[in-house]
Formats: structure tokens, sequence, C-alpha cells
């Protein structure tokens, strides 16, 4: 009976050899007669703490406390209270007899008189850790002596350890017993193994073993003396010697005084309550505490609460000793990220702690969490993520990018929030060099497409500059088919100036993948057309960039003369002058003005503009860090030369195929459809004036022959007008305008009478004759207004 219990109490297993913990260094101190080792566990590797304490004699007294530390520590669980993970009892036989070894593993931990030396803390950062550690282990005795009616007997420094999260925790249980100053009928004493305690930590009543005394005395009586011997001991930085040592103060702060004589008053009611000790003392109250406090009872705050704390978080941790901040509000902040209960804000904080960590503690302990909030559902931790992605973005590997970021990330091109859009876009300028070829031109182009049309003037213009930083990142056919066509028949359509500055800049950016045919008979003429544009800015760089490929047909020409012609057909230059900072501007051409984004409000409309795009409407400029701000024109400005048209929803890249519109996302990426412009169409006036020089002067004609030829020119200057992207949707010209221009008129109109082609027929119609009535005729009706039904032979009725 007595091994049976002795196996529940000690634990399981039949040996050192057994144990499923590799035990390691022993530390230099630790209670009592037990000894600390440093472990790691056989199954996985994970640090512990093994405590052993051996006796030569099963009986000895010591070994009987021990059995009573494991039991209690087995039973009491408490945050403050170091957490029990195993124990058990080992028999030994050698020659001189039986050795007994109780063995107790617990989480990681290290004494605190270690733990001090090694933080090595001075000044205001010492004073508020040790505010944080005494907080904790007043929580503990508190816990023990109000709720759970326990006396521990003998709190010290030997008896406080230190987690690796920096947390004070209570142990060494081999004196604690249950309060028993309620029952009248208990005598002997109450504390079966107080002898164990040293005599300079014992109370007067206890040393004078006085139990009378004590079980009139409240629980905490005993307890509340030992937390005063630990404050000595902590800020004298020396073990307690003798009692009489406590009664200097010097070391003690000023805050801290009064409770610590109350602690150690000499009448054992009097003594101040650990409780009290938490509630009333100015000493607690300081940074440290109030934020640690707060971020473990982060789910009982407010939305409002938890936004200022985490927005005056990052300038905090600057003040607060970084060992601490590492150690023990790091893995809080975590924790609340991944579990919901922390706003936005708080990955500001992140991010600037985890930047005071090596590149594998980062890898490890940043990025993980990182990636679970890219699958949140929450706009405000998306839009703080992407806002933020170039402090995090590289470190981000490959696999990680494609299989776990980019399928989250990828929603937000098609989110109705504008702000998020254009995040999304920017963002990919790092994500992009990550992605495979299959998410790169599969998905990723797709998305580009519908954005070169979106709503948001900003967002078209970087989507033009995104596509030309990404163009090195796609395969040669994805750049044959796209870039051309993204950039001419969209991005130098576009009505928002900077977008076609924008194209203009592509197309120099990526001008050594295209062939000299490409140069001559696609970019050239359609660039060329905006050498009037009306920004100047636009004209300016339209300017450099015919110098730019004129230069590179030459120098095939040059090579072809000189019978080397094994380049001729793929000659490019880097970039034009001033395209040193494209990638720049892609990143910061929409968030330079305004206030930053993390402070906009976010709304779930289309209500909601990027501040950027909001500026540019409201200044007219768009700020970039390679060339002078960038003018938007406005409506009027294009009165005297027409721009070409804005890029629309209806006008998809892959769209448009044969008058038919489709309705969803097909296979291609919305580029290889479009057919570009054969030659730049002329306006309206000077597709007149060009009829009228080739209008033949020498062999006068028939005059239906040359209004015929009228109708002609002007039937082929409308369909050149119309052949854009709309050309193939285009409704056919009536052809009854035709008929009415063969009237045969009189000889008095010339053909210089521009408006002989139009002009109405005389009347055929008679006067009617007066009627007879009161003397006089009837007058004439007066005329109507509105559409007039005028009555016409045919062509072929009038001779």
């Amino acid at each position: 009976m007595f091994n049976f219990l002795k196996g529940v109490v000690g634990g399981s297993g039949g040996g050192q050899k057994d144990l499923p913990y590799n035990i390691g260094d022993p530390y230099p101190s630790a209670w009592s007669s037990w000894s600390h080792f440093r472990g790691t566990s056989k199954d996985d590797g994970s640090p512990v703490s093994i405590f052993s304490l051996s006796g030569s004699n099963p009986q000895d007294g010591r070994l009987a406390a021990g059995r009573n530390g494991v039991k209690r520590l087995r039973t009491v669980r408490h945050p403050n209270i170091l957490s029990f993970l195993y124990s058990t009892e080992v028999e030994t036989v050698d020659g001189s007899g039986t050795k007994v070894t109780i063995y107790i593993v617990t989480e990681p931990a290290m004494p605190l008189y270690e733990k001090i030396k090694e933080l090595s803390l001075e000044g205001t950062q010492r004073d508020e850790y040790y505010a944080w550690g005494l907080h904790q282990i007043a929580k503990a005795v508190s816990f023990l002596n109000n709720d759970c009616k326990l006396v521990h007997g003998n709190v010290c420094l030997e008896s406080v350890v230190v987690t690796q999260t920096l947390d004070w925790k209570l142990h060494a249980f081999d004196v604690l017993s249950e309060y028993d100053g309620t029952s009248g009928t208990a005598t002997g004493p109450m504390l079966p193994y107080e002898w164990l305690v040293g005599s300079q930590y014992k109370s007067v009543e206890l040393a004078k073993s006085d139990w009378v005394a004590i079980r009139k005395s409240p629980p905490w009586a005993i307890d509340s003396w030992g937390l005063g011997c630990l404050i000595y001991e902590i800020f004298s930085g020396m073990k307690l010697g003798k009692t009489e040592e406590l009664r200097n103060t010097a070391s003690i702060p000023k805050s801290l005084l009064p409770d610590y004589q109350r602690l150690l008053s000499s009448t054992p009611s009097r003594r101040l309550n650990a409780s009290k000790l938490i509630e009333n003392s100015e000493y607690f109250q300081n940074k440290l505490v109030d934020t640690i406090h707060f971020m473990e009872i982060l789910s009982l705050k407010d939305s409002v609460e938890k936004d200022t704390f985490f927005r005056k978080l990052p300038n905090l941790t600057e003040q607060l000793p970084r060992q601490i901040v590492l150690k023990k509000l790091f893995p809080l902040l975590t924790s609340a990220l991944e579990y919901g209960s922390a706003t936005a804000p708080a990955l500001t904080a992140l991010l600037k702690i985890g930047s005071w960590l090596s590149t594998e503690e980062y890898t490890l302990k940043v990025l993980p969490t990182i990636i679970k909030l890219f699958a949140s559902n929450d706009r405000a931790i998306r839009v703080a993520l992407l806002q933020h992605i170039d402090q995090y973005g590289e470190s981000l590997s490959a696999q990680a990018v494609d299989e776990q970021v980019y399928p989250h990330v990828a929603t937000g091109f098609v989110d109705t929030s504008s702000i998020l859009r254009e995040l999304t876009l920017k963002s990919m300028l790092i994500m992009a060099p990550k992605l495979s070829q299959r998410n790169l031109s599969g998905s990723l182009l797709k998305y580009l497409s519908k954005l070169q049309v979106d709503e948001e003037p900003a967002i078209r213009t970087n989507t033009t500059i995104l596509l030309g930083n990404i163009a090195s990142y796609l395969n040669d056919g994805t750049r044959k088919r796209v870039l051309i066509n993204a950039f001419t028949v969209r991005a130098l359509r576009d009505t928002f100036s900077p977008a076609r500055g924008a194209g203009v800049m592509a197309l120099c950016a990526t001008s050594s993948y295209y062939d000299t045919t490409e140069i001559a008979t696609r970019i050239l003429p359609n660039i060329v057309v905006l050498t009037i544009d009306p920004d100047s800015d636009v004209r300016s760089k339209v300017f450099q960039a015919v110098d730019q490929f004129m230069q590179i047909l030459k120098q095939s020409n040059e090579k072809s003369n000189a019978g080397d012609t094994a380049h001729a057909g793929s000659l490019g230059l880097s970039s034009m002058p001033g395209n040193a900072g494209l990638l720049e501007w892609a990143m910061s051409s929409l968030t330079l003005k305004g206030k930053p984004l993390d402070q906009a409000p976010i709304a779930a409309s289309n209500s909601v503009r990027p501040v950027t795009t909001t500026t540019a409407a409201s200044s007219g400029l768009i700020e970039t860090p390679s060339m002078a701000p960038v003018r938007v024109s406005s409506s009027s400005d294009f009165a005297d030369a027409p721009a070409p048209p804005s890029p629309t929803l209806t006008d998809g890249w892959g769209e448009i195929e044969n008058g038919v519109h489709e309705e969803q996302y097909s296979d291609k990426d919305g580029w290889d459809d479009i057919k570009p412009l054969e030659e730049p169409k002329p306006s309206s006036a000077l597709a007149n004036i060009q009829a009228a020089q080739k209008r033949p002067v020498s062999q006068p004609k028939p005059q239906a022959t040359s209004l015929r030829s009228k109708s002609t020119v002007k039937a082929v200057a409308t369909k050149d007008e119309d052949d854009d992207l709309w050309g193939l949707i285009a409704v056919p010209t009536p052809k009854i305008a035709s008929k009415s221009l063969k009237v045969k008129t009189s000889g008095a109109v010339e053909d210089d009478d521009p408006w002989a082609a139009i002009a109405a027929p005389p009347p055929t119609t008679k006067a009617k004759p007066l009627s007879a009535g009161r003397g006089r005729g009837t007058k004439a009706a007066a005329p109507k207004l509105g559409a007039q039904r005028i009555n016409r032979t045919s062509s072929s009725g009038m001779q």
C-alpha cells in the first residue's frame, strides 16, 4: 500500500535512464537541498528545468518534505506559479545502502538571482522590471493565501525563478500547508516542515513556534513577512544574512518604503495583505506594468481602447527594457494578432520590434505570423500588411509568396475599395519576382488588364508602370503578346496625361524587348502622334522616346550595312534619360501627398478614393521623384486638340472579338486580341483637306460624280475616325445618305459651294388661287415650328 501511494505521489519511472528528459548542466544555486538543472525533452528537444532531491534514508524528513512539494506543485495551478510537467522517484542501491532521488520536471526557468545578474538593468528600467516581477509574485502569494487558504511559509529570493519570457514565478512548495486557524480544535504545528525555513526568514511568531498566535493571525501574515524579505534581497542585491538586516532601508525605493514597512510589521494582524499591496502601492504604477497588464487583458478592452494603445505602442517600446520587450511583450503581441484580438495598428509595433531580432529569429518568429495575417478578412489588417510590405517582403520565401500569400493578396485587385486596389497593385512590385510563371503570366496579367481600365486614373497610371517594371520576369512569348498592345493601345490613349506619359516611359524602359520591325511599324507611329499632345510633359517624354527608338534603328542600319545581321533585329537601349527612377515612381506616385494611408478610413463602397487620386484631382499635380511635377490637364485643355479616347470597362483587352463582348474572364491575358493601329488617324478637318487635295482638276466631271466623290471622301474620313478599338463593333455607315447626293442641280451650283450637296430642291407645287369670301382672299397658314415633311420626288423624276 505504501509503495502504491508513493508511486501516485512520486510519478512513475524506474531510473534516470528511463527519465524522458536529458539532464544538462546545473545552476549555481537552488532552494534548500534541491539541485536545479537545465534539461531537454527526449521527444522534441524542447527545453525544461529539472529539480532533484536525494537522500540516503527513505525515511529522511527532507524526502518527505520533497514529496509534499511535488504533490502541491502538481495540484496548484496559477499563471504566476511554476508549471509542473513530470515527476518521478528513483531508488538506487550502492555498496553503502539505498539512495532515493526525487525528480521534478517543470517549464524552463532559471534562479532569479542569476537572471538579475544576467540582465544587468539599471536606473528606471531596473525599477520597472522589479516592479513587474514583484507584482507577479504578490499575485501568486495572494492566490495561495486568500483563494486557496494555503501558507507557502518561505517566500524569499531562492523560491522565485524566471521563465524564458522573463516572468517571475513562485515554486519551492515543500513547506506549503493549509491554514487551519479557523479550526478551534487544531493543535500542534501548522507547518510540519517549518524547520526547513532559514532562521533569517522567519517572522517573530514563527521563530518562537507560537502556533496559537499564528492561528489567530490572518492567513497572509507569514507570507507577507516573506514578501518583505524578498523585496530587501532584490534591491540590496544580496541574500538576507540575518533578520536585523531588514531594518536597513537605504536601498528600498521611497514609493515602496511604506508598504515594505507594513509587510514587516511586528504585529501579525497589522501586516499588509498581498492583494492590498498590488492595489494600493504607487510603485507598481509604471509604463512596463501598465503595458503588459493591458496586453494580458486585451480581450476585455473595446476597439477604441485597443486602437489608442497600439498607436502609442511603437514609441512606448523605445522606452521599455529591450530584453523585456523582446521576450515578454513580443510574444503577447504576436499571439494577439494571430487570434484576432489586436487591431491593425499593432502590425506597426510588431514589425518595429521584429527589426531588433536577428535574421534567424525574424524568420522563425515574425514571418509565420505575417503569413497567417494575409488570410484575415479584416480589411484594415490587409491594408496595414500591404502598406508595410517593403519591410518584410524581401524576407518572404518564393514558395510562401506563391502558395500562401499571393492567393489572398490577389483578392484585393477586385476589391470595392480603391485604396486596397492601389496598395495591392503596388505590392506586386515586390511579389512579382517570387511568383511562378503560372501566377505571373496567367493570374496577375489578367488582373492588370482590368486595372488598366480602372475608374481611378492614378491606378491606371501605376498599372502601366508596374507592367514595365515586371516585364523582365515575363517569358518571351508573353512579352511579345502583351507589352506593345498594353502600352500603345491602352496607355497612350488615356485621357489622364500622367498615364500617357507612363506609357511612353514604359515603352522606353522595355525597348530591349522589341525588334526593329516592331519599333518601326507599331511603336513609332503611335508615339509620334503624341508630339502634339496638349500636355507639355508628355510631349517632352515623347521627343526623348522618338530619339531613343530612332537611335536603335540607326544602330540596326549600321550593323546591317557592316554585314552584322545577327543582332540587327533585336537592339535596345536600357532606358531613356530620366527613367532611372521608374521603379521608385511606381511606388511613390500615389502616396507622396496627403496624410499617410494608415490614417485613412476604410470603407466598403466605391465612394472611397485613393488619397493621392483625390489630391491629384484637387491640386492638379502628381509628384514624382525623378522629374518635375506632372500637370493634370483639365477638360478645357483638350478643346483645341482632341485627346485619345478614355479607356472604359467595355474595351477590355480580351473582350472585343468580332463584336462579341465576353462576360467572364477567359484564359487569355487580354492583350493578344488587340489589333494595333496601322497608321495614325487624321482629324476630321485634316481629312477634308487631304480629300480636297486629291480631287482631280484637269478633267472636270459631271456634278453628280463630284458629289459622289465628296460623299466617298466623307465616308473614308468617318471610317478612319472609327478605326480604333471600337472599329470592330461600330455600326455601318448608313447608305441612304449617298442616295440623296444623286440629285441633279442647276448650273448655278458650282463645285466650290460646300452647301450644294445638301441644299434642298426647289419647290414643285404651285400657289393656290385666292378663294372668294368677304371680298378678300384667305390668309396663308402660319408656318409651323418643328420638323416638316417635305415631299420630294426621286432623283429619277428630276430630269
